[in-house]
């Protein structure tokens, strides 16, 4: 799925969270939102290097969020809050993994059965392709349910970054098959030199 559909799960998580409990810190303050949003990116963050298994722990982000909302509920600050919620959109992140396509660099082909690698249980989890790809029609749709009442709940600037992260998620949906055919050009062009420089699951999906 893609980084801002997963953001916008983790907000939306936030918001849940301080609509149950409206005089929290989820329900007075911008940081546990902001830090939702950056729980749900965070596992993307290895996209680079070991993409789906360096940062993406579906059992252990699980079971740390755990002691996170524990530690929350028994001294509620905006900083514990903000943390539990962190580590509750990643965890979310890493699990809605396992729901969307593989790690290949054209997961619509549906040739890869590596969804989210989980540490705990020492091997990869294969996908379920109820979202096909990322940037596929129905994770746009996925992140415009989620952005919806985030929209509702939020004004200001939140609820401008809201709607940004929907026309990037759009944008996205549109140029994700035409970005890998461009990409495909672009390194058969390079020389050897510089290939050698790019991620090897890159080279192996492009060449």
């Amino acid at each position: 799925m893609m980084a801002t559909t997963h953001a916008l799960a983790g907000v939306v998580l936030a918001v849940l969270v301080g609509a149950l409990f409206p005089e929290s810190a989820a329900g007075t303050s911008v940081l546990p939102i902001a830090a939702a949003a950056l729980g749900g990116l965070f596992p993307d963050f290895d996209l680079y290097a070991g993409h789906r298994r360096t940062l993406h722990f579906p059992v252990y982000f699980s079971a740390a969020a755990v002691v996170a909302v524990a530690v929350a509920v028994a001294a509620p600050t905006a900083l514990t809050v903000a943390a539990a919620l962190f580590l509750a959109a990643a965890a979310l992140h890493s699990a809605m993994d396992a729901l969307g396509g593989g790690l290949e660099l054209k997961p619509w082909l549906g040739t890869s059965e590596r969804a989210v690698y989980s540490h705990y249980h020492g091997q990869w989890i294969r996908p379920r392709r109820w979202i096909r790809y990322d940037g596929a029609p129905e994770d746009l749709a996925l992140a415009v349910a989620f952005a919806l009442p985030a929209m509702y709940a939020l004004d200001g600037v939140a609820e401008t970054v809201v709607v940004a992260a929907v026309a990037v998620s759009a944008f996205y949906v549109l140029v994700r098959k035409s970005m890998v055919t461009v990409t495909e050009e672009l390194v058969a062009a390079l020389p050897d030199s510089l290939v050698d420089r790019l991620p090897a699951r890159f080279v192996e999906d492009l060449r």
